[in-house]
């Protein structure tokens, strides 16, 4: 059923809003916190993410990264959430590039390797989408991954992103150029079951 525009939040409202906390089932999506560094660095030492991110981060530059969310935030740009179980973190997602004007953002997301395989991305992602949908007011969230990344695939799935196609050597990576799966779902799609 669709959503009327009277229960989303207008652009220019945000920054006055406190980035929520959002429960998922299986972590809780809560804003980055400086005292976050340490595991931001130990996540991109992980080869996998580091290769699929494209980047490695000094402790200098976790700090950056951790730092910007709450600009993005008031900017209404994008916003990043820590996947935290226990308080601790064990991933992250985000919403990248967040356009009102047109109602679409891209989402990436990551998980520790301690966490992989137990549905914490998945629900993290279908929790962020419903979030975007009811309150952002968003139409359209979509997802891209390299095609050698399996995974990063079948999390998507999960979350209800239909695969819409193959985008041909779109993003360079250390081992270069590789083909991006792009997945999507919108605001109308039925959610998926759990």
């Amino acid at each position: 059923m669709p959503r009327t525009t009277t229960d989303t939040v207008p652009r220019g409202r945000l920054s006055g809003l406190g980035q929520p906390v959002l429960e998922s089932g299986t972590c809780t999506l809560r804003p980055w916190r400086a005292s976050d560094q340490a595991s931001v660095v130990a996540a991109f030492d992980d080869p996998d993410i580091r290769r699929w991110h494209a980047r490695s981060m000094t402790a200098e530059e976790a700090a950056a990264w951790i730092a910007h969310w709450p600009d993005r935030w008031r900017a209404e740009t994008g916003a990043g959430w820590a996947l935290a179980v226990n308080d601790e973190p064990v991933g992250q997602i985000s919403l990248r590039h967040l356009n009102h004007a047109d109602g679409v953002s891209d989402v990436s997301y990551w998980v520790m390797p301690a966490f992989r395989g137990r549905g914490v991305a998945s629900a993290a992602l279908g929790t962020l989408a419903v979030w975007a949908f009811d309150v952002l007011g968003l139409h359209r969230i979509f997802v891209d991954h390299s095609t050698r990344n399996p995974a990063s695939c079948a999390v998507a799935t999960r979350a209800g992103f239909r695969l819409e196609g193959t985008k041909r050597e779109d993003a360079l990576h250390a081992d270069g150029w590789h083909d991006m799966h792009l997945h999507a779902r919108l605001a109308a799609d039925v959610a998926p079951a759990g």
